[in-house]
């Protein structure tokens, strides 16, 4: 079929594609997402079979409101009252149990619960209101590979396979939004991102559980994220822990025949002499433009160059870095440069 890029303009024209059980991929704040109206059961199968994705990996159900979180989740607590006044719009999913048979199993992955969003963007809160139906979202790319953080990138890879595209520009946190966890009776971080654990507990008075990022072989997520390949590229990504080990790791580079990509911010790549053999790819200045940066540096290794191996800083495991880190891992298949 024709992908049709629509400008903030069109959104009218966006909507109907929407209403008519078609997929449309739409702006955030973090990344794009696929959208079809969660309330048609065959438009989010067709969510699964255009992204390739698991059919037990749930969705994330976008939303312009919170009234409409109240049509389908149970009465919400008074901590989700509080995180949605302090949080929504923003980069902030929080898991609610539902009311029975509120939502359908393709968008649950067959749970009791779902995952809910008011997104930080202007043209997709337009576009769930013209369409007047919540819209699942999960991320608007082939499954397991980079999220998309532009339009271009959603082009890229799922041309021909959807009706449309919503085009704001690139994104502005860049990896995926925090995931919380409140049909248990505490609170627990699925999915690291923006909003962090202390953010969250000093709204909320409560702790957080942050060590449930994965399930296993057999179980269910209740997020995405928690349980299948994510964020990978088609080359290997090697994690330069220290800045120390900057000059070892480009030592090993030059000695690899093959072209080698360099993901660093600019004050590593300033001060290490990179050898002919590299492109260097700049994750900007300190955590929050690495952040915006990182599947745009991954996707350019991708698409753009035939480089297999790609040299990536890590960053301080704290705040905004724990979401970093936990895609810089995921997308490494934890594999870290040794010296």
């Amino acid at each position: 079929m024709e992908t049709k890029v629509f400008t903030t303009t069109e959104i009218s024209a966006a909507a109907k594609l929407l209403n008519e059980g078609q997929l449309v991929a739409f702006p955030t704040e973090t990344v794009y997402g696929l959208g079809a109206d969660a309330t048609n059961v065959d438009a989010v199968k067709q969510v699964y079979l255009a992204k390739g994705r698991p059919s037990d990996n749930p969705l994330i159900v976008h939303v312009a409101d919170v009234e409409t979180v109240e049509r389908f989740a149970q009465p919400l607590s008074e901590a989700a009252k509080k995180l949605i006044k302090a949080f929504w719009p923003g980069p902030l999913t929080m898991i609610f149990k539902l009311k029975p048979g509120a939502l359908a199993p393709e968008v649950t992955g067959g749970l009791e619960t779902a995952a809910f969003r008011n997104p930080d963007n202007a043209a997709t809160i337009d576009l769930i209101r013209t369409a007047q139906t919540p819209i699942v979202g999960p991320s608007a790319n082939t499954s397991g590979k980079p999220s998309p953080t532009t339009a271009q990138h959603v082009l890229h890879d799922l041309k021909g396979k959807i009706a449309g595209i919503l085009d704001d520009g690139a994104t502005e946190v860049g990896v995926e939004s925090t995931v919380l966890d409140l049909s248990t009776d505490q609170p627990a971080i699925l999915r690291p991102g923006a909003v962090t654990a202390e953010a969250i507990e000093a709204v909320i008075g409560m702790p957080v559980q942050t060590e449930l990022h994965h399930v296993g072989a057999t179980e269910v997520p209740k997020a995405p994220g928690m349980k299948y390949k994510h964020y990978a590229p088609n080359a290997q990504v090697y994690i330069v822990d220290r800045t120390e080990d900057w000059p070892q790791a480009l030592k090993w580079a030059a000695e690899q025949k093959l072209q080698i990509g360099v993901m660093a911010t600019d004050q590593i790549l300033s001060v290490n002499q990179l050898p002919a053999n590299c492109e260097r790819f700049s994750l900007g200045s300190d955590i929050q433009s690495a952040s915006r940066e990182l599947f745009a540096g991954l996707r350019h290794f991708d698409t753009e160059t035939e480089i297999k191996d790609i040299l990536c800083q890590s960053f301080e495991n704290k705040g905004l870095g724990v979401a970093y880190m936990n895609r810089l891992n995921k997308s490494a298949g934890q594999t870290h440069f040794s010296v």
